[in-house]
Parts: structure tokens; C-alpha cells; sequence
């Protein structure tokens, strides 16, 4: 490996661990029922909140239950998509082996 791509390497590591910490810190917002819940995650696919709409309680619980559970998925899948486009930017220019990363 020449020192040329040790470099890039160290770089990559560097940014690697500020992204870390930038997802941390990032908040998504997925929802289900027209906005009744919401589930708010971190970049790292972490829940951390859930909001009910007093209205979704006359829902019955199944109901209920499906919009948690879509609401949450949403707010996931949003993290997985931004945390991928954030690796996009993050390995964008550097001319690392295939499979490296």
C-alpha cells in the first residue's frame, strides 16, 4: 500500500468518526395516520420519541398498533437513507480498492 492511499485511509478514518457522531446528533421524523403518530430517530436507527395524537387512541388498539409500527419503520428507513447518502459523500472522490469499505 503506498503512503499516498495510508493517507486517504487515515482521512477516511477521521471523517468516519466525525459522520459518527453527526448521525448522533440528526433526528428523522417518520409517521403514519395522516400525521396521528409520529416516531422521531437518530442516524443511528434509534428511537427516540413517539408522539400519539389523542385522536388515534379512539382508533382501537390494533389500529393503534399498526400506525406505531408503520410510523416507526418510516423514521428508519429514513435514517438507513440518510445515513447512506451521507456515506456516499463521505467515500465520494477517494479512490479506495472496491470492498475496502
Amino acid at each position: 500500500m503506498n503512503s499516498n492511499m495510508m493517507k486517504q485511509l487515515q482521512q477516511m478514518q477521521t471523517r468516519m468518526a466525525k459522520l459518527q457522531d453527526e448521525l448522533g446528533d440528526m433526528t428523522v421524523t417518520g409517521s403514519a395516520g395522516g400525521g396521528a403518530v409520529t416516531v422521531t430517530a437518530n442516524g443511528h436507527q434509534k428511537v427516540l420519541a413517539v408522539t400519539i395524537e389523542p385522536d388515534a387512541l379512539e382508533e382501537g388498539a390494533e389500529l393503534l398498533a399498526d400506525m406505531v409500527l408503520a410510523a416507526t419503520n418510516d423514521a428508519l428507513d429514513k435514517a438507513k437513507e440518510t445515513a447512506a447518502q451521507h456515506m456516499a459523500q463521505l467515500t465520494a472522490g477517494l479512490n479506495l480498492p472496491p470492498g475496502l469499505i
